[in-house]
């Protein structure tokens, strides 16, 4: 008899579910809302703050609100249930001003225009966001819906009636200043960077000084000189739209702190990547546009969202210098005389368009962050 014996067979586990209170949502809440004592305590606090403010603002804001108010003989809007109403919002100021508030002056029975102005620039975004759409061709479907978006804002062709660039306002004026003053920007911004880098000392201090000088100062005092100092340096009877000056301002200043943020991806950039290229004889444009600039954007992407969300925003400081946009149109709504104390309910609603457009390019910026990392993490 052999006294090998048979192999004992390996018959692995059943796979065990971790405890109900350690993993999923309960889990998450013990690790990071209750995990002592205190941070227990903070939760509860907060959490009751929280769910009080927000069963008072629902009050306020939509149980005892009110939504619309008649109009007397004299064609004025009745406001006197608005201001016997303490404990609720007044959306009446809202629903009574929402086309000067969105489009400022233009003619009333025109503001189709602008609406369809506003419709084409979201698009346009959507288009752009989405990469199957990045090809050259991109560049011919921004240049048409401009020149679109250009004709139905003036308008004098087709029909159309011409209103002049000193009626416009409103929420179209802010994308218009906003999506030009960015489009421009970036670019000049990428070849400053590069000019800040480049091994020739003319080149190099032009660029410093730029960024240095435009960032030295506030864009308040830009909007300020391009709108009352540059046409004092202008020849006699020449006069540049004051829009087309503050949208110079902007761009200027926008691509002023762009320029620093793909400077920091450029200098991110490992020291191989650059060698990589040179070895392979590609010229300084080739290896600039192949290899080195779509890696170091794609490093600041999260900076890059973060100044385009800001200077979005700051387009609103061009109520500084007259310009009827979003921000101002709203201000101005609420100085007339049946309107004046409900300010809240207006910039509440302004708030909100903002927070929209800001929240999708922040979403945005998540997606794209990760689906072009997504190889650093296989």
């Amino acid at each position: 008899m052999s006294d090998i014996t048979a192999p004992v067979r390996f018959t692995p586990a059943a796979p065990r579910t971790p405890p109900l209170l350690a993993a999923g949502p309960i889990g998450w809440l013990r690790a990071n809302l209750f995990s002592s004592w205190l941070s227990t305590a903070v939760t509860l606090l907060l959490g009751y703050l929280l769910v009080r403010w927000a069963i008072g603002f629902v009050d306020w804001a939509f149980v005892k609100a009110i939504w619309s108010v008649e109009t007397g003989a004299d064609g004025r809007p009745q406001t006197q249930p608005c201001r016997l109403n303490r404990e609720g919002a007044c959306w009446a100021v809202v629903t009574e001003n929402h086309r000067f508030i969105l489009f400022g002056l233009y003619p009333y029975e025109e503001q189709w225009r602008p609406l369809l102005a506003c419709v084409l620039f979201v698009g346009l975004y959507v288009v752009s966001a989405m990469r199957r759409f990045w090809r050259k061709e991109l560049a011919i479907i921004w240049l048409i819906t401009l020149t679109v978006i250009g004709i139905l804002m003036w308008g004098g062709v087709f029909g159309l009636t011409y209103v002049d660039q000193e009626r416009w306002g409103g929420l179209p004026i802010t994308l218009i200043l906003s999506t030009f003053g960015l489009a421009f920007a970036f670019p000049l911004a990428i070849l400053v960077a590069l000019g800040r880098r480049s091994s020739l000392p003319a080149i190099r201090i032009i660029c410093v000084l730029y960024v240095e000088l435009i960032r030295g100062v506030p864009l308040i005092s830009l909007l300020f000189m391009a709108s009352v100092v540059f046409p004092l340096f202008l020849p006699e009877g020449l006069n540049i739209d004051k829009l087309l000056r503050a949208q110079v301002a902007v761009i200027l200043f926008a691509a002023a702190y762009l320029a620093e943020v793909v400077r920091g991806g450029l200098q991110a950039l490992p020291r191989g990547q650059y060698e990589a290229a040179d070895a392979l004889g590609l010229s300084y444009w080739q290896k600039t546009g192949l290899i080195v600039l779509p890696q170091a954007l794609r490093i600041v992407i999260p900076p890059l969202v973060n100044t385009f969300i800001g200077f979005f925003k700051d387009t609103s400081l061009v109520l500084i210098i007259g310009i009827y946009d979003l921000t101002n149109a709203a201000k101005t709504a609420i100085v007339e005389p049946a309107w004046v104390g409900f300010g809240p309910e207006v910039y509440l609603f302004v708030g909100t368009i903002y927070l929209v457009f800001c929240f999708a390019m922040s979403k945005y910026s998540h997606g794209l962050e990760a689906e072009l990392n997504r190889h650093r993490r296989r």
